[in-house]
């Protein structure tokens, strides 16, 4: 499925071509990429004709193309293997051509935008424009606070310039799922698919299924900086082609395939350590990982909080057995505070004069702290001296 470096590089492409361009005219020939379109707001063609396009816009894997008034945009999504392709007028396509719109720039004259697509799981629709959530610009390529409907469920992109890591870093922690899972959950961080996800975390050293919840702040900062870092050498390289479905406007392919480290590459060696990649199944599809450079973390138990203990309902306190006076055991020692023998400050003193009178065996480990109840002990102790005696 296209990414977002692949989506990044269409839009781009379509910039120069669709800026300040009037749609002519419309054609659909295949009714089904219009299923996301609502047919309520009117006919997706006359909603188009006569309408002038500004710089199209991208968040994430959607692309959408504002329309003169700033109340509506055509939203595209490319799918699995979706295109949309600048010709010039009369060329022949030679794909499985789904929609065309006929478009004259008053500098470059007329074109033809091709929307063509194999499987047929990418979709063209009119939308209407509301504004963010964050007040911020809508994505890519725009100032305007404003984003699609459709789209408007659908996170920031970590290349977005109002993406914020902090929110990203506290949403994160909410997460009970492994940190893959997380990266392909386009409400919390979109444009990352599973190429770029088993890259960036190939170049973090994390396992894809390392749960988010252990991972520190400032591993989520290398992660997101692995992330971008991808992304970029991605999009200077023209996204990842491995067919002739991932292209460009022009039909050219990328050449960041020939740059993976992990995705694609099972059983050749890892370009880190000569571990050969491993290929494991995943979520109807694959990760791919080195097994000595990746490996699987479980976090450590840890210790309950101050805010743990105070949020939890205290136990009833067992009542204390009288412990002998000392005075009244010869040889007795005073304890001046909790914890003179044991080292520890619980609280609990255990009976140590009983002890010293009745055990005196006990007396060494108790000093050492092995025994967690004196008291206890002593009574056991008593008990089968009483039994030997008998």
């Amino acid at each position: 499925m296209p990414e977002l470096p692949e989506v990044e590089v269409v839009r781009a492409g379509l910039a120069p071509a669709v800026t300040g361009a009037t749609i002519l005219g419309v054609e659909v020939f295949e009714p089904r990429s219009l299923r996301r379109h609502d047919t309520s707001a009117g006919d997706f063609e006359s909603l188009l004709t006569g309408r002038t396009m500004s710089t199209p816009v991208r968040r994430g894997k959607f692309l959408w193309i504002p329309l003169d008034g700033r109340t509506q945009a055509i939203v595209a999504h490319l799918g699995m293997s979706g295109q949309i392709l600048l010709r010039e007028p009369g060329v022949v396509e030679t794909g499985l051509l789904r929609i065309r719109l006929h478009i004259e720039h008053p500098l470059h004259g007329e074109f033809w935008v091709n929307f063509v697509d194999q499987r047929i799981f990418g979709s063209m629709a009119v939308d209407k424009l509301v504004p963010t959530a964050d007040g911020a610009p809508g994505g890519l390529g725009t100032d305007d606070a404003l984003v699609p409907a459709q789209v408007a469920h659908i996170a920031r992109d970590p290349l977005d310039p109002a993406f914020d890591d902090a929110s990203f870093a506290a949403a994160l922690g909410r997460k009970n799922t492994g940190i893959k899972r997380a990266l392909l959950d386009q409400s919390l961080i979109s444009g990352i698919g599973n190429i770029y996800a088993d890259e960036a975390l190939w170049a973090a050293k994390l396992h894809y299924e390392q749960p988010v919840r252990s991972l520190s702040r400032a591993k989520i900062r290398t992660l997101l900086s692995e992330v971008r870092l991808v992304l970029a050498k991605a999009l200077a390289e023209g996204g990842t082609s491995f067919d002739a479905q991932y292209v460009n406007v022009n039909g050219a392919s990328g050449y960041f395939s020939h740059s993976l480290n992990a995705y694609g590459q099972e059983g050749k060696p890892c370009p880190r350590c000569g571990t050969l990649i491993v290929r494991e199944q995943f979520m109807n599809r694959s990760s791919h990982f080195c097994p000595h450079c990746q490996k699987l973390r479980r976090p450590r138990a840890t210790p309950a909080t101050a805010a743990d203990a105070s949020a939890a309902p205290a136990a009833p306190a067992a009542p204390a057995a009288p412990a002998a006076p000392a005075a009244s055991v010869p040889g007795a020692r005073k304890l001046r505070k909790p914890g003179d023998l044991t080292g520890r400050t619980s609280g609990v003193v255990p009976d140590i004069a009983a002890c010293r009178a009745g055990v005196p065996e006990l007396w060494p480990v108790a000093r050492v702290g092995v025994s967690p109840t004196i008291s206890a002990s002593c009574r056991s102790a008593r008990a089968v001296r009483t039994r030997t005696r008998r």
